[in-house]
């Protein structure tokens, strides 16, 4: 480790960072390197792919949960604000899982907003604010597309031995993600909150 002053005669003098400096990657992405984990290279790059392709829905969800844990109102404003936020942690976790996951294969995880905006499958939100039942029903939609990639993607891992992401996709993502539909399910219920005899 450098030292980030240096002697010259009697006087101290701070040595400049090295600002600036704007290498090449070391890795370009969409590439891999084969890391001795027992799967062949072709497993490793489509699991990858997959796993970016979660990655970057998972992010956006985990976003629209952020953005209408800010925004909800009405009736049910407390429990949607509460449970929006929990959700959003909860997605937030899935984010780490799936990106260690694509880097323990050799990928490279997709990070920034922009390029997970051209990547997501899921649709844009308006920047305004929505009503509660207009919230609920978009995470709803978010939540069957990444269900219905997340099925196809474990079955595309098991098939190419990658026993791994399998596990992750199936236990992580899927289970998380069908627990938080039915949470969001009951709260568009008609029930009434009190019923005549």
């Amino acid at each position: 480790m450098k030292n980030h002053t240096a002697k010259h005669g009697n006087v101290l003098e701070r040595v400049r960072p090295l600002t600036h400096q704007h290498e090449k990657e070391t890795q370009p992405y969409g590439t891999i390197v084969k890391l001795p984990i027992g799967l062949a290279e072709s497993a490793c790059k489509a699991s990858a792919e997959n796993l970016n392709q979660l990655l970057a829905d998972t992010i956006t969800l985990r976003d629209m949960y952020k953005k209408h844990h800010w925004q909800v109102a009405g009736p049910t404003f407390y429990q949607l604000h509460l449970l929006y936020d929990k959700h959003y942690k909860e997605q937030g976790e899935l984010v780490d899982l799936l990106a260690e996951r694509i880097q323990t294969l050799g990928g490279v995880s997709i990070a920034m907003a922009h390029d997970v905006a051209e990547t997501t499958n899921l649709p844009r939100l308006p920047r305004g604010r929505q009503d509660a039942p207009a919230q609920l029903s978009r995470l709803l939609h978010a939540h069957e597309v990444i269900l219905f990639e997340a099925r196809t993607m474990a079955r595309q891992a098991a098939e190419g031995g990658d026993d791994g992401t399998n596990d992750l996709i199936v236990s992580d993502v899927i289970r998380t993600n069908e627990l938080q539909v039915w949470f969001l399910s009951e709260h568009l219920v008609d029930v009434p909150l009190v019923r005549e005899n």
